[in-house]
């Protein structure tokens, strides 16, 4: 089993083809994009309008 250099090991995905082994591989080093989340206020938040409001007049003033 000489590796036929095709690349598909070196991918950052889950599973990949192997040519040499003529089978799938499961990728035990695959690292996942986890996603970011926001903190802050968001605009579904029932006092959103009201915390925005309240942050406007202080910077008026």
């Amino acid at each position: 089993m000489n590796c036929m250099h095709c690349e598909n090991c070196k991918q950052n995905t889950a599973t990949y083809f192997c040519l040499a082994k003529n089978e799938i591989v499961i990728n035990e080093n695959y690292i996942t994009n986890i996603e970011k989340s926001r903190s802050g206020w968001k605009k579904g938040d029932p006092e959103y309008e009201t915390h925005r409001r309240k942050l406007r007049k202080e910077v008026e003033v």
